[in-house]
């Protein structure tokens, strides 16, 4: 909210300048966010009138003209504004001038014509263009003829510009600050001073309203205030410059004296009005009630919107006019033909405002305030200065009473606190007088029984409901800097990690020895990534209200987001990449489930070369076993007391069928690694990837492994090689535990180091070559016992596996 300090000077007197009145209200409660002088960085801009306007001889769109600006020669200027004409008292930059973006004006000649200045537009002294009245947004701005200005001088105070506008960071709770008179409340309490507000003085028509309109409310719960005037032979002209000035320095662009009207009542009380022409309302009637389900309506910026059931509206006898509490329709809208003007103040509900804004992407001035809470004591009256203005400021005639469609009962909340009770909170000692004399600062009430205090809020200050919320307004008007400082006395408990915590940070940490990158991706995704890479039917959880499609769902695992920092990096060059993340997944197995399950998961994705070539070595890929390495190692660091063992699948779309595993743990599957599928990988732009994801919480729950040390042996190592043909879909773990199991003590190392299919090797077969390593810890072993072993390993092979010994 930009509050001017003029304007609120009107309201209450201001002992310190703007800067230290911005100063104190941030320690107050209130951030000041900015300062803004709009007349700072300017120089030399002075009123002028054009007395003579000629053709430039030498061009078709430029014109001199002969500026008086109250020195003995007029000042001769080349300006090509079309909309410039002699008479125009008008902005002018004196050669030497400072204007925008501190552009200096020069003496120059302009195709053999000499210009002395220049006479300027709103948006070259600084105005943004959002604010700039449509008719001099394309040409100079020219002052209005009511208006008396003297040549010469500077137009600084005549533009508003020598005003200090504060921006104000307001919070959520304190919206009673986006109204004027709210603010004048809050300052008049910081400096104990008393707001003095003017208050409307109607004059109304015998003639009741009531004859000419017909107001109905189909629901009082979701409309809990709503009020109308009618006004009759208004006229539709421009602003007062004075309003204008208001406006424009709020950020708002004047349109016209009805329009305007509504927005400066809306930055003055806080209360959105709105305005319909009276005589496009079909049935003279005013409906409001809930829209109909793809009911059309096109609104004040020209868009189309398709509503729900749960948009309000108010509507006349054929059509929805206006979006309620958000935005007037282009139907019903004031304009040069408007004589009979219907002025809307209301209440709608807060939640139905915000979560129509939301859906149809309509977020406005009105809407905010809605959203946030208004002054339902300050509705009547807020209408009656409206109604007011309009016979000031557009000659109207007011028809007699407010049609009041709606009016909930109001009652002013009364809480019950005690100096003890406050004094405890903050660690002080505030005396009762000085604390009722702080709530009457503030404008409350306050009624002493004995020690406790009953202070009755207004209901301006709907953000205090509890005895707390009182206490927070002592100690901002007492002041925090009184607080009095003291140290904690009780004992204090180092923090420190919980065990599955110190787990799940000691599973990072392998990672990143691994040589990974720690990634942190979005939890929200498309409904595509957010369900990729699962095998159980879940059903997506999707957010109510989300801010695109792209982030629309919950995650169910991790691999969709490192994949899309690989397309990132990817994009930018970087091809040799290695990421993983640990976080959680949400998954929701039943649909009628209140909310999913969070589970704790860590994923890595790799890609590119795993060696880069140089003089001793060939470049080499990555493939599926390095990333099976570094699962294994990842998993032996956990030193778990269970059976890993990895199972071949197909069953996850996602993966490459002939190079994607389950990770098992005892027979648990805990997770799954695998290549992605190339036509997956293709959608994505991606290279020959590999990815893996493993269940944390499953892992955790695992007992450890004790670890038992063991002396270095003193006695000799003995190797045997054994090579055996097995049918190819035999594998690798197979021929390992037959080995492990027939083995026998001794057996300390078993090392896969040949695979080998074609010539001399029957069709469907493969064969395998392994290096055994037998130690006795105790004695030297002979060979007779290794022998035995051995023998008994190939029995084995050759009975379970139907292998051939080579």
């Amino acid at each position: 909210m930009k509050i001017s300090t003029k304007w609120l000077a009107q309201y209450v007197n201001l002992p310190e300048t703007p800067v230290e009145l911005a100063q104190r209200e941030s320690v107050t409660g209130i951030e000041v966010d900015e300062i803004i002088q709009p007349a700072a960085g300017l120089k030399k801009l002075v009123v002028g009138q054009i007395t003579k306007l000629t053709a430039h001889p030498n061009s078709d769109h430029l014109n001199i003209c002969q500026v008086d600006v109250g020195t003995d020669e007029p000042l001769q200027i080349i300006c090509g504004a079309p909309n410039v004409a002699a008479g125009q008292k008008v902005i002018v930059a004196l050669p030497g001038a400072r204007i925008a973006n501190n552009q200096k004006i020069k003496r120059s000649k302009m195709r053999g014509e000499e210009s002395q200045g220049m006479i300027c537009s709103l948006q070259e002294i600084g105005f943004d263009e959002t604010v700039v009245p449509e008719e001099f947004k394309n040409g100079i701005y020219v002052f209005p003829d009511e208006v008396t200005v003297s040549l010469g001088d500077d137009v600084y105070g005549y533009l508003g510009m020598d005003d200090t506008i504060l921006d104000f960071d307001i919070t959520p709770n304190r919206a009673d600050t986006l109204g004027m008179r709210g603010t004048a409340w809050e300052v008049a309490a910081m400096y104990d001073e008393q707001p003095h507000f003017q208050h409307p003085q109607l004059t109304e028509a015998a003639q009741p309203a009531q004859d000419v309109l017909k107001v109905n409310v189909a629901d009082q719960q979701l409309i809990p205030i709503y009020r109308t005037r009618v006004v009759k032979n208004v006229q539709v002209k421009p602003s007062p410059l004075w309003l204008q000035i208001h406006l424009w320095n709020n950020g708002i662009r004047p349109i016209n004296n009805i329009v305007d009207i509504t927005n400066y009542i809306m930055l003055d009380y806080g209360q959105p009005l709105h305005a319909f022409d009276y005589d496009k309302l079909a049935g003279s009637q005013i409906n409001v009630r809930l829209a109909k389900p793809q009911e059309a309506f096109q609104g004040l910026n020209g868009q189309d919107y398709e509503l729900t059931d749960q948009d309000i509206v108010i509507a006349d006898e054929q059509q929805a006019v206006a979006l309620g509490g958000i935005m007037g329709g282009n139907f019903t809208k004031i304009s040069d033909t408007t004589h009979t003007v219907v002025l809307e103040a209301a209440y709608f509900d807060p939640v139905h405002v915000r979560k129509t804004a939301q859906r149809h992407n309509l977020r406005t001035e009105a809407s905010i305030r809605h959203e946030k809470g208004l002054d339902l004591s300050a509705t009547p009256e807020a209408l009656d200065m409206a109604a007011q203005l309009l016979t000031q400021l557009g000659e109207g005639t007011v028809l007699k009473d407010q049609i009041i469609g709606a009016q909930c009962p109001l009652e002013l909340p009364k809480i019950k606190i005690t100096t003890a009770r406050i004094n405890h909170v903050l660690g002080t000692q505030i005396t009762q007088a000085e604390v009722i004399a702080i709530f009457k600062r503030l404008g409350f009430k306050v009624t002493s029984q004995g020690e406790q205090l009953v202070v009755e809020v207004p209901l301006r200050r709907w953000d205090i409901s509890l005895d707390a919320d009182l206490i927070e307004e002592v100690v901002r008007i007492y002041g925090f800097d009184k607080l009095p400082s003291t140290l904690p006395v009780e004992a204090q408990t180092p923090g420190h990690w919980e065990p599955q915590q110190q787990f799940y940070k000691a599973a990072q940490a392998t990672m990143r020895a691994l040589g990974y990158d720690e990634a942190i991706s979005y939890a929200l995704l498309n409904q595509t990534q957010a369900q990729a890479f699962t095998d159980a039917e879940t059903t997506a959880v999707q957010l109510a209200w989300p801010m695109t499609q792209d982030h629309e769902f919950l995650r169910q695992n991790l691999v969709s987001g490192l994949l899309n920092d690989l397309v990132y990096n990817i994009a930018r060059k970087q091809t040799d990449l290695a990421l993983f993340e640990q976080g959680r997944v949400f998954q929701k197995v039943h649909a009628q489930d209140a909310r999913p399950q969070e589970i704790e998961m860590i994923a890595g994705v790799k890609t590119g070369q795993v060696a880069q070539s140089n003089w001793q070595q060939a470049s080499r890929m990555i493939d599926f076993y390095d990333l099976k390495g570094d699962v294994e190692a990842l998993l032996s660091s956990f030193n778990k007391q269970a059976d890993i063992s990895f199972v071949a699948t197909d069953q996850l779309a996602q993966l490459h069928p002939g190079q994607s595993a389950w990770i098992q743990v005892d027979q648990q599957i805990v997770g799954f690694l695998g290549k992605l599928h190339p036509h997956y990988a293709h959608q994505l732009n991606l290279p020959a990837t590999f990815v893996f994801q493993l269940n944390l919480e499953k892992i955790w729950q695992l007992p450890k492994r004790s670890q038992i040390d063991h002396p270095a042996p003193k006695y000799p190592a003995v190797t045997r090689d054994i090579a055996i043909e097995v049918a190819k879909h035999v594998t690798n773990a197979a021929v390992e535990q037959v080995i492990q199991t027939n083995a026998g003590p001794y057996l300390t190392q078993i090392q896969l180091f040949d695979v080998y299919a074609g010539e001399n090797i029957a069709a469907g077969e493969k064969s395998l070559a392994y290096r055994l390593t037998f130690q006795d810890p105790q004695a030297t072993l002979t060979d007779t016992v290794v022998n035995q072993h051995l023998a008994a390993i190939q029995t084995a092979l050759t009975a379970q596996l139907a292998a051939k010994i080579r």
